[in-house]
């Protein structure tokens, strides 16, 4: 007999599980210590002010916030982000301002809309896991770029794109995903400059922009982008709320287009009443002031984890040291096995991520990644002691 066909698409396959998912599992129990999600400090949430402004959208549109809206966005936050991008130095208007459900869906709908199975995916070495985890749903290949302390290498570039012919580039520019490392100035124009030169898309995620808490502040590589190469995408998840699922990609009409007939196709519209509620609660409150305290404790959370780390590290480990963000990159000695570690951590009550699930291709066995963010200074320096007792001296 011959074997039955699966009953799945062939896409499945290819999809690795989210290792940082299954570990939330465990760190929902309050007494272990979590380094490993991604999550903001949810004592900074603005619980007061979205319900103030939730009371007032239900109060004066609830009739309309509660019905379909457009699949663009609603225009009165689109609006808003429009004004935001030439804060952040982009040349934006409202119609330029696609809102989605959170920065995540933009990687979908760009995936739909650029990859066919085998297509060419060039990424920062190491990046973001979820983004590996949405490409490989249209069965893309990724190509690691060259990357070091200052982001990826833009003179790689060139002979990557001519052997690999890639269809999309995928960066976070600032404080990465997995790293916390930004990407320079000269590099960021660099990049725009040959993305122009090789018809080349590069799909910008900005999730952590915002939350810079030392150095100077970086254009966006679309300040660079002249051509119109460059698709810019952030979110409201690290500035008011991951709750919301609310984020949005800014794209040249011809990809604009067509990212709305897919949106369309997905979803129909992002909650109405979700954005009218984060376009009364901006429009109310002093965004700059809540901006001001999350990089205040955020950037106190990062130098108590660097101290704890120095204090208490075996020799053979050095870490990022990022201006900005929720994340910091270690690297242990070549012969850390870092999931095996990652066991014996959480029957010790902490956990981290592994670093093996944010290399697209192979390697990454002997770094962690560790968040500050969500945890309390007291902790940081707790989960640390107990983390670095567990580390083998290199």
């Amino acid at each position: 007999m011959s074997e039955q066909a699966s009953p799945f698409a062939r896409r499945l396959a290819h999809m690795r599980p989210s290792t940082i998912r299954e570990i939330l599992k465990v760190t929902a129990q309050p007494e272990v210590i979590s380094f490993a999600g991604g999550l903001p400090a949810p004592e900074l949430f603005p619980v007061a002010q979205v319900q103030t402004a939730a009371d007032a959208v239900l109060s004066q549109h609830g009739r309309a916030a509660l019905q379909y809206g457009p699949s663009e966005g609603f225009p009165g936050l689109r609006e808003w982000i429009a004004d935001e991008m030439r804060t952040r130095r982009i040349q934006a208007v409202a119609d330029d301002v696609l809102v989605t459900n959170g920065s995540q869906q933009v990687l979908d709908l760009v995936g739909k809309l650029f990859l066919n199975p085998g297509d060419v995916v060039l990424t920062e070495n190491p990046t973001y896991l979820a983004a590996i985890q949405s490409f490989q749903a249209f069965e893309a290949k990724f190509v690691p770029v060259p990357t070091d302390a200052d982001g990826l290498i833009p003179e790689a570039l060139p002979d990557l794109i001519k052997a690999h012919r890639p269809k999309l580039l995928y960066t976070i520019p600032n404080f990465q995903n997995p790293t916390g490392i930004t990407l320079s100035a000269p590099r960021r124009a660099a990049l725009a400059r040959i993305a122009a030169a090789h018809q080349l898309t590069v799909v910008e995620d900005d999730p952590y922009g915002k939350l810079r808490y030392r150095g100077v502040e970086i254009p966006p590589v679309k300040h660079w982008d002249e051509a119109g190469r460059v698709l810019y995408a952030s979110t409201f998840s690290k500035t008011i709320a991951p709750g919301l699922r609310l984020g949005w990609v800014v794209a040249p009409p011809e990809i604009f287009s067509r990212l709305l007939i897919l949106k369309q196709a997905a979803d129909l519209h992002t909650s109405g009443f979700d954005q009218r509620v984060a376009h009364a609660y901006l429009t109310a409150n002093d965004q700059a002031a809540h901006l001001q305290l999350l990089r205040k404790v955020y950037g106190e959370r990062y130098s108590i984890l660097s101290e704890a780390l120095g204090a208490t590290m075996p020799p053979g480990y050095s870490w990022t040291k990022p201006e900005g963000g929720m994340f910091l990159w270690v690297t242990g000695p070549a012969t850390l096995d870092a999931m095996e570690l990652l066991q014996r951590a959480i029957a010790e009550k902490v956990a981290f991520v592994p670093g093996r699930d944010f290399f697209p291709a192979e390697g990454g066995r002997n770094f962690l990644r560790l968040n500050y963010s969500n945890s309390t200074p007291e902790r940081i320096r707790e989960g640390i002691r107990r983390l670095a007792a567990l580390c083998p001296a290199g």
